[in-house]
């Protein structure tokens, strides 16, 4: 899943239950801690249920620009030994932000076919495994992957400004 679209439907999601249980309180006439509306009459239930909250139907596109400055944050920094599990699964989060936006750029992923593919030949490499242990393995080429990447982006600039 698009990490924004997996953080659409946490915040979606959290919502919800943020506001189901601010809504189910306790009725300050009703020492027993029932629900309000438990305690109300029926005849001033209200005769149709409410709507449920709107949840977007779509997630924005980012911007490729966007997501190659999260890209190049990442440029600064190491694999230091209390920092590498964060650090390469950064650089992974980051590649594959930067690969969902170019795929829904306005320009299409023909426009970044060369990082694109670059991505893909990561993922034949690392595979569904993005353990600490596997991306250590494979440490080398994700940091290649990385720097290509930063390198191409940077000789198309009308791409990220």
């Amino acid at each position: 899943m698009p990490r924004t679209t997996a953080w659409g439907a946490f915040a979606t999601v959290t919502l919800a239950i943020f506001g189901a249980s601010c809504s189910a309180g306790a009725d300050s006439d009703n020492p027993g801690g029932t629900p309000a509306v438990a305690s109300r009459p029926a005849s001033s239930a209200p005769t149709a249920e409410p709507s449920p909250p709107l949840i977007p139907t779509a997630t924005p596109v980012e911007k490729v620009r966007d997501a190659f400055a999260g890209l190049q944050a990442t440029l600064d920094d190491s694999c230091t030994p209390a920092d590498c599990a964060y650090f390469l699964r950064r650089v992974f989060d980051e590649l594959h932000r930067l690969d969902g936006a170019m795929k829904a750029s306005e320009k299409g992923p023909g426009h970044f076919a060369e990082p694109i593919k670059l991505i893909k030949e990561l993922d034949a490499q690392v595979g569904s495994d993005q353990s600490f242990a596997n991306l250590k393995k494979y440490q080398t080429a994700l940091i290649a992957t990385r720097n290509k990447i930063n390198t191409w982006m940077q000789s198309h600039p009308d791409d990220y400004r």
